[in-house]
């Protein structure tokens, strides 16, 4: 259980101090050890210790004490200790301290007073206060700020507790009279958040006959000002129209915190396009004047809530929100294109293309560190620009295309996919994209960006200049064939270190040599032509690129080489009319493809060749032997019409996404229908007008109507006790981000009248009641409705647990009804998420949490089961739709979803059927966190059943 706490210490968990030792160095005379002494004592009180023999040894040894170290730590261990009893009254002991307060507000050393006073403002004991009430009020007119701003606030302290009004009547009345003769702003806040918490109606009239000089108030009261107006226009809002005004004048203090609370309060208040917009200006000038980056993400957290609810006004921002962009910081550059690619429309793609070129040059100067991960995420922003609107693709793509060789590998990655897209959606480009790519070609360093290129390459050089430039390209990337020499593989397979001597032409070491891509390899399993000069000048040194991924064991690569000569031959035989030069280009590649056969199923590479890239490489090798036309259009068409098919699907389902985003609401048939013309103007600025205008336009589109319907509620309440019990509870639980609220509803069926009812909970899992629980009286067949308030600390499912006690006036002993336990289901936590294929490998290949469940289901078809653990764990199916169609007895598909607390949830579902109709197979949850994946893991086991469950 919580208890409210005025104070707050790190403690470091040492050799915890000993009550004798304190207490002697507390009875001692030296001042240094007694204000060690005290410090001890408030930690070890902070952190549960009681120390009840302490409290009279403080008393006579320390509350004569002059120094003033020795009385501030005095108050804080005052403020510390436990004041009440069991029952929740003072205990006698307090009132000894009461004589020692009333000296030290009438202490002639204004740090003294000022600090009891600041004590006293933290004080919830009527008894203890009522007595220094006197001297609490002679110091508002104390000639020092300090006591001043401190006797304010214990005022307010002392006027909010229980029977305040009694104690201090007049108490608004005299802080307004002092508000209006105050010179120091802190005193001045002070006392205006005093009438804002105890006479709002003074405050407001304050705040209205000084409208003309808030701007020229300290920054401190300005924001007390605003906190104020938040709470009128909530409570009144047909007032809100001369607020606003206050509000826009703000907008131009010299405080960044005012006019970041100015904006934001604006927002809350007015839907007026003027209004929006003000308050979006501020957002960008913060955005930009800030040095701090949390400000920053903070700020552009704001935006994007501007940009959900004000789209058209933030598309007229997304310059100045670009101009974030300067920022080194990674998380605050992700967010501004996150928010900068929703924005974009036809009139501003250019601008917008033409500033993330600029980026991209930027990041070539290799001064930051983190220049490659920056590049990547422009490279994204660019393509999504270019998928939306095709006409800046030419602008942006063969500035792109440098960054193919890119030694940050997923930039280099996202380039060839957005290629890729481009070539096949922008025919305009596709030969100058071919020949740039060509050129490009030797560049190329990392094993996943070839697959890409090399595809491109295939399908799309289609003239026979291409064509014959595609093949000169690839022969010269791979070097001269065999890979090895036959004396290279004796020499791997002899035991001895003997150096051999090779031909001219090849050259062997045992030496580590670093390949293209920077990985290690031995230098005869990478063996390498020793080039010419000439041939070195001319830029072939880098063919080694390909060849040395090649020889390092990558066959799946040589399988993509195998499939990409094989188009080329096969579009030469259209293009080209000469047969001997047909018959040349078959016979190259017929010999590359074979030395790549020799050398998967030789001793010179780390692994020999898979049955996949092998089994590819010899239907390549059938293929250019006995070409038949069907195989032909297969091979030159078919592989381009299902790129171009998933292409559209791709968009298809991106526009299926947007459309469910769209909030459509409806107004009821019955609703009130306002007629905005017809209503009275007088009086009313341009700003009030276009306000009442959003209103009406939001009140008659159903904004304002509530999302959740009462059926839905009803879902909600769980029935806690029986109804044959004498108390009958049930339940109304919401949950909220990082909060549970229990709506207990407690009626009394006897005819008896209850006592000292009340409602004791208990959690199990990462849940924390906040609050004591209450004792309540209940009169016969009558009902009570009681809060609990429950945090949440993590994604795991937890477990609510209690009774009711109460006592009759029949009976002395206590009765208790045990309640049904409530579980909290982890579905409340988490929401379906989106993320690309490779961030959810990379997740994968991170996360160290995994929980497999074996598929124990009735249900018999593979797709119908996937769509039910969709629904049972409210998650986002990653694989596309198209890819799940047909009947092939397998499934595999990833599932994704986000939790309240920023931990992602990774599931991969692996089903067969077997021949007995039945499905067999494995859930895979991995998470970062253990309680997401066992809880996740727990939810899948209960709900697979399907039909059964």
């Amino acid at each position: 259980m919580e208890k409210s706490c005025t104070l707050l210490i790190h403690y470091d968990k040492g050799t915890p101090a000993v009550a004798n030792e304190i207490k002697e160095s507390l009875e001692g005379n030296d001042i240094s050890a007694k204000i060690d002494a005290l410090k001890k004592a408030i930690m070890l009180l902070l952190n549960g210790e009681t120390l009840p023999h302490l409290f009279i040894t403080i008393i006579r040894y320390v509350l004569t004490s002059e120094d003033h170290t020795v009385q501030k730590l005095l108050l804080l261990y005052l403020e510390t200790i436990e004041k009440t009893d069991a029952k929740g009254k003072v205990l006698p002991e307090m009132i000894l301290i009461c004589q020692n307060l009333r000296n030290n507000l009438q202490h002639p050393n204004e740090y003294i007073r000022g600090v009891t006073l600041r004590f006293l403002s933290r004080l919830r004991e009527t008894e203890v206060m009522e007595p220094l009430i006197p001297s609490v009020l002679q110091n508002l007119e104390h000639r020092h700020p300090f006591v001043r701003r401190n006797a304010i606030l214990a005022v307010m302290s002392i006027y909010k507790l229980p029977q305040g009004d009694q104690l201090l009547v007049d108490a608004p009345e005299t802080i307004e009279k002092h508000l209006s003769n105050e010179q120091d702003p802190s005193a001045k806040r002070n006392a205006f958040l005093m009438l804002f918490n105890c006479d709002q109606d003074r405050a407001v009239n304050y705040l209205l006959s000084n409208v003309d000089r808030v701007s020229d108030w300290n920054e401190l009261l300005q924001m007390v000002v605003l906190e104020l107006i938040r709470k009128v226009c909530r409570s009144k809002p047909s007032e809100k129209g001369k607020y606003i005004k206050i509000i826009i004048a703000l907008l131009n203090a010299p405080s960044s915190a005012v006019t970041y609370e100015c904006a934001q309060t604006l927002v809350s208040l007015s839907s007026a396009p003027t209004a929006v917009r003000a308050a979006a200006n501020t957002y960008c000038q913060l955005l930009l004047s800030q040095s701090d980056n949390n400000v920053k993400l903070i700020v552009l957290d704001r935006l994007n809530e501007l940009k959900a609810t004000h789209k058209e006004i933030m598309v007229e921002m997304i310059m100045d929100v670009l101009r974030a962009l300067s920022s080194p910081n990674l998380d605050i550059q992700r967010k501004t294109l996150d928010i900068v690619l929703e924005l974009i429309t036809h009139r501003n793609v250019n601008e917008v293309v033409q500033t993330l070129k600029k980026e991209v040059v930027k990041t070539q100067s290799g001064e930051l560190e983190k220049n490659g991960d920056y590049r990547q995420m422009l490279v994204q922003a660019i393509h999504a620009c270019a998928v939306k609107f095709p006409e800046v693709a030419g602008a942006v793509v063969h500035l792109l295309m440098d960054f193919l060789g890119d030694t940050n590998v997923a930039s280099a990655l996202d380039v060839a996919v957005f290629v890729r897209e481009i070539i096949e959606s922008n025919p305009k480009l596709r030969v100058s994209i071919i020949t740039r790519l060509l050129d490009t070609f030797y560049q190329i360093r990392a094993a996943k960006v070839f697959p890409f290129a090399l595809w491109i390459v295939g399908e799309y050089c289609l003239s026979l200049s291409e064509v014959e430039s595609g093949i000169t390209t690839i022969k010269q990337c791979l070097g001269e064939m065999p890979f090895f020499s036959v004396s290279e593989e004796l020499e791997s397979n002899d035991s001895s270190n003997k150096t051999q001597q090779n031909t001219a032409a090849i050259v062997s070491s045992r030496r580590p040599a670093i390949l293209a891509d920077g990985t290690y390899a031995t230098q005869s399993a990478a063996s390498e032509t020793v080039f010419s000069p000439s041939t070195v000048a001319q830029g072939s040194l880098a063919s080694g690129n390909l060849r040395s991924l090649i020889l390092t064991g990558d066959f799946f690569l040589g399988a993509v080489v195998a499939c990409t000569l094989t188009k080329l031959v096969l579009r030469l035989e259209e293009v080209q009319s000469s047969k001997t030069e047909i018959n040349k280009a078959k016979t190259q590649a017929l010999l590359i493809m074979v030395s790549m056969l020799q050398l998967g199923q030789s001793h010179v590479v780390p692994h020999s060749i898979d049955p996949d890239s092998y089994e590819r490489i010899v239907l390549c090798i059938k293929l250019i032997c006995h070409t038949s036309d069907e195989m032909k259009k297969i091979w030159l068409e078919s592989c381009r019409q299902s790129f171009v098919k998933m292409l559209s699907e791709q968009q298809l389902r991106e526009l299926e996404e947007l459309k469910a985003k769209a909030q459509i609401s409806n107004a009821q048939p019955d609703d009130l229908i306002d007629f905005f013309h017809l209503k009275s103007r007088k009086g009313m600025s341009l700003l009030e007008l276009e306000d009442q205008v959003q209103d009406d336009l939001k009140r008659a589109t159903g904004e304002f109507t509530k999302d959740e319907s009462d059926a839905n509620k009803l879902n909600r309440i769980l029935q806690l006790t029986g109804f044959s019990d004498p108390v009958y509870a049930e339940a109304y639980v919401t949950v909220h981000h990082y909060d549970i609220v229990l709506d207990v509803t407690v009626i009394n069926r006897t005819r008896e009248t209850l006592q000292n009812l009340c409602l004791e909970l208990a959690t199990m899992g990462d849940l924390k009641l906040v609050e004591r629980p209450q004792n309540y009286t209940l009169a016969p067949e009558s009902k009570k409705k009681i809060k609990a308030n429950i945090k949440v600390s993590s994604t795991e499912t937890g477990v609510i647990f209690g009774n009711i006690v109460y006592e009759t006036s029949n009976v002395m002993e206590r009765n208790v009804v045990v309640l049904n336990d409530i579980h909290i289901d982890i579905m409340d936590y988490i929401s379906p998420a989106v993320c690309s294929d490779s961030a959810f490998r990379s997740m994968w290949a991170e996360f160290e949490w995994e929980n497999k469940v074996a598929v124990n289901t009735m249900i018999q078809d593979e797709k119908e089961f996937l769509d039910h653990i969709i629904k049972s764990t409210n998650m986002k199916c990653l694989t596309p739709t198209s890819v799940l169609e047909g009947e092939c007895g397998f499934l595999s598909a990833n599932l994704y979803a986000k939790s309240v607390f920023g931990e992602d949830a990774l599931v991969n579902v692996s089903i067969e059927k077997q021949t007995d109709e039945k499905l067999s197979g494995y859930i895979r949850i991995r998470s970062k966190t253990q309680g997401i994946a066992l809880s996740l893991g727990d939810k899948i086991t209960l709900k697979q059943k399907g039909k059964s469950s």
